[in-house]
């Protein structure tokens, strides 16, 4: 089963990690990663830039409107992300724990759906796995 460990930190953990030598947060995270590598557990990762770069699309207006970061005021900011395929709930809080993260930051980690959440009989299921094949056979060429 997958499961999605998503990077979250306060705007003090964020000008904390500003702090901290560049090379060191690389290393940290390249040693987390390598190791999740080598336990075949790493399906995806991938981090984030910058709040200020990024924009927001809020659906509450009848035309969804388009706000450019930083979008209001921020409690937590989503920094990145890793997809681990594992055995178990409890493997993933493992290798969550392990996260080379400090203070003010956390790992919100849920289970990635799959074919067997959703009614097999349904058209758009159907669809969606043909698409996976159809990725999966352009990734291979």
């Amino acid at each position: 089963m997958k499961y999605m460990l998503i990077m979250r930190a306060t705007d003090e953990a964020v000008e904390a990690y500003k702090e901290m030598p560049f090379e060191q947060v690389i290393a940290a995270m390249g040693a987390y990663n390598e190791s999740m590598m080598k336990a075949g557990v790493l399906a995806a990762g991938e981090g984030l830039t910058d709040a200020a770069e990024g924009f927001v699309v809020d659906f509450s207006t009848e035309t969804p409107l388009v706000t450019d970061g930083p979008y209001g005021e921020t409690k937590e900011l989503f920094n990145g992300f890793w997809i681990l395929e594992v055995s178990s709930r409890e493997e993933a809080a493992e290798w969550a724990r392990r996260a080379p993260l400090g203070k003010g930051s956390f790992l919100e980690v849920r289970r990635v759906t799959d074919a067997s959440d959703f009614p097999a009989d349904n058209e758009w299921i159907e669809k969606e796995e043909g698409w996976r094949q159809e990725q999966a056979q352009r990734a291979e060429q």
